[in-house]
């Protein structure tokens, strides 16, 4: 199974001192936090910063792994959170390794190895937050996730955006004792693909000494022989580019004989001694020309 990871990434833990009731509080940062300083220590972190304190960068279809420990036997809640504010439930779920409780001083990856599961990340983009929940005693988050009789895999999460599970999980922890419980948060950034690097393309080959129009963004170049065609996104005019080449094939030694203009086509002919050369340029939509030189020796 291939389950797409929406959201991830949590805060640094903040700890206050405080009674031993006192109220979990909300915060932006890192959804809930105990008030109160414990003993009960959690952390997660993704494969990228096993610190747990940055904020790795991944992209869609990267496959992301994500750790978390304990200092005291406790039962670990794992909740994953997007950028559009989609809550998931990673643990506990109902596949061989589900089960969410973790002795102490261990250490647990989600996916484990053979785990018949993978976090593959996705759109949309920004900050993703993982969010660790340990508690001395089970916790009953029926009204936050619940599985369907004979269900497998992950539970349906039933509350939505980051402020709706903070305040779920509010609700849940208020009547265990304050210093049974613990959060910790670890962030990643989901980034866009990065963009293809422009092809290096700075002269036209079938003409020497003839760059490519000046600014522009080079697409793809082939070239068959003496015939070169280039395309490339430029903002300027058709006769903008068309006049640019015009003039630099006449420094280059080239006279034009023919040309002829259709809309969104120029055409020319120019000889050079025996030489002919043949231009055509073409626009084509989305501010990207293409132009061939064809030579005949």
């Amino acid at each position: 199974m291939h389950k797409t990871l929406r959201v991830t990434a949590l805060s640094a833990l903040m700890l206050l001192s405080g009674a031993a009731f006192a109220q979990a509080r909300i915060s932006p940062q890192s959804i809930i936090v105990n008030p109160v300083e414990t003993e009960l220590q959690v952390n997660v972190w993704t494969d990228k910063d096993p610190s747990g304190n940055g904020r790795p960068v991944y992209r869609p279809g990267e496959r992301i792994r994500l750790h978390a420990s304990v200092n005291r036997d406790a039962y670990v809640y794992l909740f994953s959170l997007n950028s559009a504010g989609q809550v998931d439930l990673i643990l506990p779920n109902r596949y061989d390794d589900g089960d969410n409780f973790l002795r102490a001083n261990t250490r647990r990856a989600f996916p484990g190895e053979g785990d018949p599961y993978t976090f593959d990340v996705a759109a949309p983009y920004g900050v993703s937050k993982v969010l660790a929940l340990a508690s001395l005693e089970p916790l009953d988050i029926d009204d936050i996730a619940r599985f369907e009789n004979g269900q497998t895999g992950f539970a349906e999460v039933t509350v939505k955006t980051q402020t709706g599970l903070a305040q779920a999980l509010s609700i849940v922890v208020n009547p265990i004792p304050q210093e049974s419980w613990v959060t910790d948060v670890a962030e990643y950034q989901v980034a866009a693909p990065a963009p293809a690097p422009a092809p290096n393309i700075a002269y036209v080959n079938s003409v020497p000494l003839l760059r490519l129009y000046p600014n522009a963004l080079p697409v793809s170049q082939t070239k068959r022989g003496l015939n070169t065609t280039t395309q490339f996104e430029t903002s300027a005019s058709l006769r903008g580019v068309f006049n640019y080449y015009n003039s630099t094939l006449g420094r280059l030694g080239y006279r034009r004989t023919v040309r002829t203009e259709r809309p969104n086509q120029i055409s020319a002919r120019y000889v050079r001694g025996n030489q002919e050369l043949r231009v055509e340029l073409q626009d084509l939509p989305g501010k990207r020309y293409e132009i061939s030189f064809n030579r005949n020796r």
